[in-house]
């Protein structure tokens, strides 16, 4: 499936006090959405604050990056939260972000789920509808960006809430069109050519390589940039030139 545009997204916000991971700033110049941590795995008060004014400055929409609670672990470490626990979590993370982007004079305008959170919603249904819950306790019909035909997106439909497919042009796939684990030799693609070439075969013609050479469809409306990847400036000015040469117009999904 092709599609005449795309969005842009990158994982922002990634710092804690001194600390920070990911340069915002640079990145919010290339990028159409921005995936706001929302404290959970990273992120605090005034690292969202920075980030939704200069995202609003920008013209970039905000989504919230929810997340187990684990600083620790970045978020990508396996955890067991009960279903009810997660929503409220979920919702928490949501208003949180949304109090400092009203005060940039933009809005949150879509979810996305962030590490061990992203990858169990795609197959547990329970986890999955606890996300889903999460949106609707925060408010509104916020879309729900995931991996195509993950129970988070079955549960989102089911719910009424607008689902959103995603794309990475810089991780492995598995054949059946799930992401190899990170934990597994090879999960991330480091050869910045594959993955800007990886990018404009997921724009113009839906579809994604597999680890075992096979072709995989991806019904994406948008493009996942990692911001804590080495170089990840450069290479996402890369991937919207190339886009850009390939006649995909790049946008926001909302």
């Amino acid at each position: 499936m092709t599609w005449a545009s795309i969005d842009l997204n990158a994982d922002l916000g990634e710092g804690f006090g001194r600390w920070r991971l990911t340069d915002d700033e640079q990145l919010l110049s290339v990028v159409t959405s921005a995936n706001v941590a929302c404290g959970f795995h990273a992120g605090d008060p005034a690292t969202m604050r920075r980030v939704c004014a200069t995202a609003a400055e920008h013209g970039v929409r905000i989504g919230a990056q929810v997340s187990y609670r684990d600083l620790a672990g970045f978020g990508r470490r396996a955890m067991d939260v009960p279903a009810g626990e997660l929503a409220a979590e979920v919702a928490y993370q949501i208003g949180a972000l949304e109090v400092f982007a009203r005060a940039a004079g933009s809005r949150v305008s879509y979810v996305k789920p962030h590490g061990a959170l992203y990858n169990r919603a795609v197959w547990d249904e329970e986890q999955a509808r606890a996300v889903v819950g999460g949106v609707l306790l925060a408010g509104g019909a916020l879309p729900v960006l995931g991996l195509p035909g993950s129970r988070l997106h079955a549960a989102a439909e089911e719910a009424g809430l607008p689902v959103v497919g995603e794309a990475f042009a810089d991780r492995a796939y598995t054949p059946e069109g799930t992401l190899v684990p990170r934990t597994e030799e090879g999960a991330v693609i480091t050869d910045a050519d594959a993955v800007v070439e990886r990018s404009v075969a997921v724009a113009r013609f839906g579809t994604v390589t597999a680890r075992d050479g096979t072709s995989v469809p991806v019904r994406a409306r948008s493009l996942c940039l990692h911001g804590d990847t080495p170089g990840a400036v450069t290479l996402a000015r890369r991937v919207r030139a190339r886009l850009e040469d390939a006649e995909v117009r790049v946008e926001a999904f909302v």
